[in-house]
């Protein structure tokens, strides 16, 4: 009973709404802002270590690139003896800049991998044997530059990497090892990635795929086990790259980054804790909490005063009735709600209230309208039957200039531009007569501005005995129209801009319905006429080498840039080309799409000159002894015990310098040319034949048998010392001495195969050349 007296009066009703509302309130904006704000933050922290990570991978693989490249350029120029390397091996190491430049130590190695000469001079090579080193094994064996894992090397036991890159004399025999070591701890950028910072407290670490740290941002250290206690971890030294959650070796929560590098089988990965990450927004929960506290104990006690006071007055509503029907009270009781209205109904019941209320609604009606019009931002203007103005508002008075007193009784119409009266006055008229609104747009005169556009409304003011005039509802438009006509005139700007230009520009809607193309578009389309709401993507397909695209992954993904793409459109027509991808308003009713499309092809055909050149040699059209060795390597790992035996042939030229002295270099040439298109006419399109430098070449006879490997040999011998060529009456030719031997699967490497082949050659021409020797794969040299 008591709780129900209690709940009886308004004021305990409304603090108790009024208290509910505010925690209520406060919660769902608590618990929304700190769902939205820990999902924006999250995305946002993503993307800062994603960008991170892949800034750092990107950094070291280019320098890692860089190093290699150089080690490489400096052993290709060391083309020597054995002799003179051994000799002057200390003078070749200090002379070059570029490596001290680049490496904490230079190494120079004979074939046999012991040291020749080393820089600086504090780290002597005296002594130093790496033929047990994992790095040197592999590049004596695959003849390729290599970048080392992680080794503690000799010098204080420091960790360190080591890029090598073998040495060849002008015979192209393997003579030893050039190599730059890094200080994994050294004055170098491998220890850059360890001091950057993810945040304030995230940092950067750098390890191989196999579990070795490089660095670590948070602790220093090196060469030390990855601690693989956490999935992401294990993802990464599994080739993963993108960004996840995850958890550190202590148990904080998480966000980590990694990206691949390519040169080596490394990862970055850029690690932020989750707490700092999301920290605005617990400090954001928390000041809610403590405002919604302070709300509610200042709010409460004040509520109750303010209520309190507020219904005071319906105490005395009942005295306040009595007064009203006794004639003492002129003036309306006040009206209220709850318990006391009801008291209201009681006694509240007589004309005199009607009549009062119906005479308070007609006055607040007629002062509601006269405080429309003349607060309205448009001008209103009311007339009698013969158009003179009975009354106008202060905007009416602002757009013609004129004050309200000089315009009683004027003639509208006569404020309307005399070009523009004839046809507004017949409007007029005729709107009137069939008791329709009239709009129209004409020019009024004006004392301060001159001319202005206005938008007129009119209506006729009637009731059922008669009319009584017109209301006018002006509109000025003069500003509208300018910034219309400019535009416009922008619009005009833009579309000749676009239709100048080369690439292609397209505009369509979400369902890839064509809204704007410029006229480079129909040259891509074969089209003379691009019709507005043809659909794009059944004019064209979009492919490249791994996919045809879908009209739905481009309408509604993401914007995508210098994507190299092929263009099919409906006549058969390709064009390569570099697409871009812009979404316009996606998240309105109105999205659009842009496409760029640029001709790609003058690039993509540079692209695939320079991947041939890169192989081939450039006289003859065949592989280079680069691409030859590839495909040794290939050839060697791919071999199965049952196929055929693959074979190698190496052909060295006999009595090929007295043609060149003799006949000269371009007859020289004009030889090797036809000797290449021999070779290619008479072996097999599986067999790779390559120029490998000078008067030597290689064939790779893939599953051959030795027995056909031995008939090519012999037609390749007899079509060499066949061919003939004429010069002043002379004629020059060469022969050739070949060696072959079989690959084996106990062959350690592209050194040992080549190495066999080549000692046949050297048998052919000890016993007077112009021979096939055949090497068995259990010769050693």
């Amino acid at each position: 009973m008591l709780i129900k007296r209690w709940f009886a009066s308004l004021v305990n009703r409304a603090v108790l709404f009024m208290v509910a509302g505010i925690i209520l309130s406060t919660l769902v904006v608590v618990f929304l802002g700190s769902w939205v704000s820990r999902a924006e933050l999250e995305a946002q922290a993503r993307q800062q270590v994603s960008t991170i990570a892949e800034l750092v991978a990107g950094d070291l693989d280019a320098r890692l690139a860089q190093r290699r490249d150089t080690l490489a350029h400096v052993a290709e120029n060391l083309t020597v003896a054995e002799e003179v390397l051994k000799g002057r091996g200390e003078v070749f190491v200090r002379r070059d800049i570029s490596l001290q430049h680049l490496f904490d130590v230079v190494f120079l190695f004979d074939a046999d991998g012991n040291a020749i000469a080393s820089h600086p001079e504090k780290f002597s090579a005296a002594g130093l044997s790496v033929a047990d080193r994992a790095y040197f094994t592999e590049t004596s064996s695959q003849l390729t530059p290599v970048i080392s894992e992680p080794f503690v090397s000799r010098y204080q036991d420091r960790p360190a990497i080591m890029m090598t890159a073998p040495v060849f004399d002008h015979r192209k025999r393997f003579i030893g090892v050039i190599a730059g070591a890094l200080f994994l701890k050294g004055e170098n950028f491998m220890t850059e990635p360890g001091s950057i910072d993810v945040g304030k407290t995230g940092y950067v670490t750098v390890a191989t795929r196999n579990g070795m740290v490089l660095t670590h941002g948070r602790t220093g250290e090196s060469m030390l086990p990855v601690q693989v206690d956490s999935a992401a971890v294990r993802s990464a030294m599994d080739g993963f790259e993108g960004a996840t959650s995850a958890h550190s070796s202590d148990g904080v929560e998480t966000i980590m980054a990694v990206r691949q590098l390519s040169q080596v089988p490394w990862y970055v990965a850029a690690v932020w804790p989750a707490d700092e990450a999301y920290g605005p927004v617990h400090r954001l929960t928390d000041s809610l909490v403590l405002v919604l506290l302070g709300v509610l104990l200042v709010g409460l006690p004040t509520a109750l005063i303010v209520f309190r006071r507020l219904m005071a007055p319906l105490k005395m509503l009942g005295a306040q009735i009595s007064d009203r029907h006794l004639g003492v009270r002129t003036q309306p009781v006040d009206e209220v709600g709850g318990t006391e209205i009801r008291q209201v109904a009681e006694t509240f019941n007589t004309v005199m209230e009607e009549r009062d209320e119906v005479m308070a609604s007609l006055a607040e009606r007629e002062a509601f309208f006269r405080s429309l019009t003349r607060s309205a931002p448009i001008g209103i203007v009311q007339t009698d039957v013969l158009g003179r103005i009975e009354f106008a508002n202060p905007a009416f008075e602002q757009i013609v200039g004129v004050p309200s007193n000089d315009l009683q009784q004027s003639i509208l119409i006569e404020g309307v531009y005399e070009d523009d009266r004839p046809s507004a006055l017949e409007a007029w008229y005729q709107a009137l007569h069939n008791r329709t609104i009239f709009r129209a747009r004409f020019r009024l005169k004006s004392l301060d501005k001159g001319l202005v556009w206005a938008d007129v409304m009119t209506a006729v003011i009637d009731t059922e005995e008669k009319t009584l005039g017109t209301i006018t509802v002006v509109r000025d438009i003069t500003h509208e129209l300018e910034i219309e006509s400019r535009l416009a005139e922008e619009q005009a700007r833009a579309n000749s801009i676009l239709g100048v230009l080369q690439e292609g520009v397209l505009m369509t809607d979400a369902q890839g319905a064509i809204r704007y193309a410029n006229a480079a578009v129909g040259e891509f389309l074969g089209l003379e006429d691009i019709g507005e709401g043809e659909p794009f993507f059944e004019q064209v397909t979009i492919s490249d080498n791994e996919r045809t695209w879908k009209a739905e992954e481009l309408l509604h993904g993401d914007d995508r840039e210098n994507l190299y793409v092929t263009l099919k459109n409906v006549h058969g027509d390709s064009f390569d080309i570099d697409l871009t991808v812009l979404h316009l308003r996606p998240d309105t009713d109105r999205p659009r799409v842009v496409f760029v499309i640029r001709d790609d092809s003058e690039r993509r055909r540079e692209e695939e000159r320079l991947s041939w050149e890169a192989t081939h040699d450039s006289l003859t059209g065949l592989l280079n002894r680069r691409a030859f060795n590839a495909s040794l390597i290939h050839c060697l790992t791919e071999m199965s015990p049952r196929t055929n035996d693959s074979v190698l042939m190496l052909i060295d030229l006999d009595y090929f310098k007295p043609v060149n002295d003799e006949g000269g270099h371009l007859l020289g040439d004009d030889l090797l040319m036809q000797l290449s298109e021999l070779l290619v006419n008479t072996v097999r399109q599986s067999d790779t034949v390559a120029r490998l430098g000078g008067d030597e070449f290689g064939i790779i006879l893939p599953t051959c048998g030795l027995e056909r490997a031995q008939t090519l040999a012999e037609q390749i011998r007899a079509g060499i010392e066949a061919l003939r060529l004429q010069k002043d009456g002379r004629d020059f030719g060469v022969t050739a001495s070949i060696g072959l031997t079989m690959l084996n699967g106990s062959d350690s490497g592209v050194r040992e195969v080549l190495a066999r082949a080549d000692e046949g050659t050297y048998a052919a021409k000890a016993q007077g050349r112009n021979q096939v020797i055949v090497m068995p794969p259990s010769a050693r040299h």
